[in-house]
């Protein structure tokens, strides 16, 4: 009779569908259909070469910042960054870039004081919901491919300082920063600045090129030395460069049905690594997929 058991245990063995794979992140992402992917206009996008030979490009988000980014095009457009540097990096923080306190004048079209564009309303957004709290915004999601924090009840979104999000430098208020002087974040998201500076953008290509400087010894981090300097080749919209030469990116649509799993999935992994899935995930935590095209 044991043998018999054993047997037919064995037959149900051989028989029985193999388990499914859990899926990760990057699977939904290396199978999600073309359909599911948006290009970044050209000239929403600034490519930074410095002088050792690596390449920064950064996405602007002219829909949250229009007047900062509009000045970000003039200034690429007309050269101000030419000798710019890179000048300050600051550990878990920033890297910051630019004259640095020059009093070169502004191009034609920049507006030397723009509004301050901590914030944009709400209305018109179609938001892909975090699913999860945030401590920083009653509410937080994505848009348009964008990390953003919002209050149904006041009417306002914005931009998330998440790792990689560029932003502009400002003095003390009522100073709202022209764009002459711009910072990516190299650390922990810090989230304290949402609402309080004029976020433009994020690195979409090369951040290992700024947060792998070496460190400032400076207050804040600034370099004590000019001879530390990072200099900048150049600084130009991808739309302003030969179109052999332009590069192309294209991120996941946020408002997509597969950006809706990735999310799920971030939230909840529970492949073969993962013991126990945590329920939930911050909002700069789930970095929207980008990926160059040839």
């Amino acid at each position: 009779m044991r043998s018999l058991l054993l047997v037919t245990a064995a037959a149900l063995l051989i028989g029985a569908a193999p388990a499914q794979k859990l899926l990760t992140p990057n699977d939904i992402v290396a199978k999600s259909p073309a359909s599911a992917w948006r290009t970044i206009p050209a000239d929403d996008l600034v490519v930074m070469d410095l002088a050792s030979g690596g390449r920064v490009v950064i996405q602007l988000a002219p829909a949250f910042a229009p007047v900062h980014v509009a000045n970000i095009k003039a200034l690429a457009r007309g050269n101000y960054w030419n000798g710019a540097t890179v000048y300050r990096v600051q550990d878990n923080y920033v890297a910051q870039w630019g004259l640095n306190e020059s009093d070169k004048p502004w191009p034609q079209g920049v507006t030397p004081k723009p509004p301050a564009e901590y914030t944009r309303a709400l209305k018109g957004l179609q938001i892909t919901r975090l699913g999860s709290p945030d401590p920083y915004a009653p509410g937080a999601g994505f848009v348009d491919g964008w990390p953003v924090a919002y209050s149904p009840r006041a009417g306002w979104a914005d931009l998330a300082h998440c790792y990689g999000s560029v932003g502009v430098g400002r003095d003390l208020s009522p100073d709202t920063g022209t764009g002459g002087e711009l910072y990516a974040v190299i650390g922990q998201a810090p989230r304290q600045l949402d609402r309080n500076i004029a976020l433009v953008g994020r690195v979409i290509d090369g951040i290992d090129r700024l947060s792998s400087l070496p460190r400032g010894t400076g207050d804040l981090g600034f370099y004590k030395d000019k001879a530390q300097y990072v200099p900048i080749a150049r600084i130009r919209l991808a739309s302003d460069m030969p179109a052999a030469e332009r590069p192309s990116y294209q991120y996941l649509d946020t408002a997509s049905p597969t950006f809706v799993r990735y999310l799920r999935v971030r939230a909840n992994r529970h492949d073969s690594f993962y013991i126990r899935p945590a329920g939930g995930v911050d909002l700069c935590n789930v970095q929207v997929p980008v990926r160059k095209m040839p």
